[in-house]
């Protein structure tokens, strides 16, 4: 069954994040798109994450189950949602469909936080989504249900790319709650700069001993879709279990977060 609204081609949309640049919508039932290239784009520095000591305190206690590329649907869905006081989400169906053919293709990522009822069923509470190839993430909307659900999967965010040798995190605008943890504003051509020198270093994951190794792969083809491209978030998220459970954490990951992140924090 066709769609009714054609998906941006994946190999599209890589290019244009290479170039640094990402589609927008007017509207949820908007079937355009314009390309943006903001004058002043919003980054989080990953030596630079602002862990409050409140949030330190939620990470240690273990509240949120966190989780990566588990329900990626539902994150994109609940991004796209309208919400109370907010302006009109720039989500549309066919971006909607485009990122989710993305993440198919293991280009696209999320992370997602989880709340237990009383009966032990896990709910989806918070998380975030974003686009991701070799050491870079561009960040593209979060949500949150619970007090604290979208800066645990940001903290995680970070660490995982922080654990998988990537180099730059795009929030493309500033808010005061990404200011709050950190993110910064910075010309638009300072970005190009940073976007450049990250892709000169390929990404090839992480070798033996969780180094992260530059040889080869990650490299795009000439559809724009390289083989091993945008995996440094799930390795990264993946190595950080591994990390905690070798510590003796593996039942509270988060405390395990929670000290990585206050290392250099």
């Amino acid at each position: 069954m066709a769609r009714e609204d054609p998906i941006i081609p994946p190999e599209l949309l890589l290019r244009a994040y290479r170039a640094g640049i990402f589609p927008m919508s007017d509207s949820r039932d908007d079937p355009d798109i314009y390309w943006v290239e903001p004058r002043l784009r919003a980054i989080l520095p990953l030596d630079h994450f602002h862990l409050s000591k409140s949030l330190a305190r939620t990470l240690r206690r273990g509240r949120f189950t966190v989780t990566c590329n588990a329900a990626f649907d539902s994150v994109i869905d609940a991004c796209a949602a309208p919400r109370e006081g907010a302006e009109e989400s720039w989500i549309s169906r066919r971006i909607r469909e485009s990122y989710r053919e993305l993440h198919q293709l293991g280009h696209a990522h999320s992370i997602e936080s989880w709340l237990a009822d009383e009966s032990d069923t896990l709910h989806l509470v918070g998380g975030l989504y974003g686009v991701g190839f070799g050491r870079v993430f561009c960040g593209e909307s979060m949500f949150s249900r619970a007090t604290d659900a979208s800066k645990v999967a940001l903290a995680w965010l970070v660490a995982a790319m922080r654990r998988g040798g990537a180099e730059l995190l795009d929030c493309q605008f500033s808010t005061p709650h990404l200011a709050s943890l950190g993110a910064v504003e910075i010309p638009q051509s300072q970005y190009l700069g940073l976007l450049e020198a990250a892709l000169r270093r390929p990404y090839a994951g992480l070798s033996a001993g969780g180094a992260s190794s530059a040889a080869g792969a990650g490299a795009f083809d000439a559809d724009g879709l390289g083989e091993g491209a945008g995996f440094a978030v799930p390795t990264g998220f993946a190595a950080l279990l591994d990390d905690a459970a070798e510590a003796g954490l593996s039942s509270s990951p988060g405390n395990f977060i929670a000290q990585s992140l206050t290392q250099t924090s």
